[in-house]
């Protein structure tokens, strides 16, 4: 056992009972290599994260730059940092008119808490509505919006009132009324399966949301920055909402968040009182300048296009698996759900793929579903690398049943 295992297992806190495990060497474009000489296609991008692969070129000399200029020197808001004023501007500049006021945060889960903060000051609510298999993040409030009571129960009670309502069903929304201060919701739901609502329910979202006076909230921490073949998910659906909160991609591989509304909106942070919300870390100079380069390289390149059509390569070909033991292959550009008839089969075919070289990975809320958010940047070959890869790992699994 290495030095980096031992320490991994003895003193590391651990999130599972039997984790991956890889052991990391270093990564480059689409491949993760482990300290046993082998390399493995990175089908999941360290969950969204590393939208261009790993070691982009721009991004690297970005972070490399702006070290050399200083790191922490404040906390977030105080002293005015340009590249986080430019990041800013640019996102600014990219989302829809009245999403131009830009709050960064550490995480995709301090964003939403932010957002709900938001949300119940400008309101003088309490009341916040999720969906049944929402994944918005793990602190407390964040916590009270999972979709999956599992993962609630142990550290209830949980701040709220929180109620699920069911995804994609346009009849539920007539709970949305005058008690609720937010409603939170993932425009593609990817923990709880890859699951994509109607343009109908999102329109009549919108509306229902109009109507009580509550502000809607766009998780698009994952969906974000071209991951479905999209800059942004709420493009597929012309619906804007009141908030929308960005994390993974954003920091282009690092630590970097934000909620992003009206001028009126995230200005309820700042009086009555001041520091309604604030953060040490929140758009640390290194993250904002690796997004930045990030987010120009996505943008320049029209990543979300090249996406869509690496998404159509993949689901066509896990479509042509055959065979009972995969029920549905959905998704949008390159957030794609495999969706398994039993958890059981789920499990296996998810090593037997890793082991054949291509990571993958499956819902917290869908266990059934096995999800795949690879690079943008992946190409053909990498793509049919692995297809194969995962057709081998269903092979595999149906010569052990």
């Amino acid at each position: 056992m290495s030095l980096a295992r031992d320490n991994f297992l003895r003193h590391l806190a651990q999130t599972s009972e039997s984790p991956i495990g890889l052991e990391i060497d270093r990564a480059e474009g689409s491949w993760i290599y482990t300290t046993d000489g082998r390399r493995y296609l990175d089908l999941i991008a360290g969950i969204g994260v590393s939208a261009l692969g790993h070691g982009n070129a721009a991004v690297l000399s970005a972070i490399a730059a702006q070290a050399r200029r200083h790191l922490h020197v404040m906390v977030y808001g105080e002293y005015i940092i340009d590249v986080q004023a430019r990041l800013a501007a640019y996102i600014a500049e990219l989302l829809p008119a009245g999403l131009g006021r830009i709050y960064f945060t550490n995480s995709g889960a301090e964003a939403i808490e932010g957002a709900l903060k938001v949300a119940r000051k400008h309101t003088g609510r309490a009341g916040l509505i999720a969906f049944d298999g929402a994944y918005h993040g793990d602190t407390m409030a964040a916590l009270a919006l999972m979709g999956n009571p599992v993962f609630r129960a142990p550290f209830e009670p949980l701040p709220g009132p929180v109620r699920h309502l069911p995804y994609n069903e346009e009849r539920a929304l007539e709970a949305i009324d005058q008690t609720v201060a937010a409603v939170v919701i993932e425009p593609v739901q990817a923990e709880g399966g890859v699951r994509i609502p109607d343009r109908a329910f999102m329109a009549a979202l919108r509306e229902r949301c109009d109507h009580a006076g509550a502000i809607l909230i766009f998780d698009e921490v994952l969906t974000g920055f071209g991951r479905i073949g999209r800059l942004f998910a709420l493009e597929h659906f012309g619906v804007v909402p009141d908030i929308v909160v960005l994390a993974k991609a954003l920091g282009g591989g690092l630590p970097l968040g934000a909620f992003c509304g009206s001028d009126e909106l995230i200005a309820k942070l700042s009086h009555d009182p001041p520091l309604g919300h604030i953060t040490t870390f929140g758009g640390h100079p290194l993250s904002c300048a690796a997004g930045l380069a990030s987010l120009e390289a996505i943008v320049n390149g029209r990543w979300w296009e090249a996406a869509q059509r690496a998404g159509e390569q993949i689901r066509a070909g896990v479509s042509g698996f055959g065979g009972s033991e995969i029920v549905e292959v959905r998704g949008l550009g390159l957030l794609i759900g495999i969706e398994f008839a039993e958890h059981a089969i789920a499990c296996r075919f998810v090593a037997e793929t890793i082991a054949r070289g291509a990571i993958v990975i499956w819902g917290l809320n869908a266990d059934r579903v096995v999800r795949l958010a690879p690079p943008l940047t992946i190409n053909a070959t990498e793509i049919e690398f692995g297809i194969e890869a995962m057709r081998g790992a269903l092979e595999s699994v149906r010569e052990g049943e």
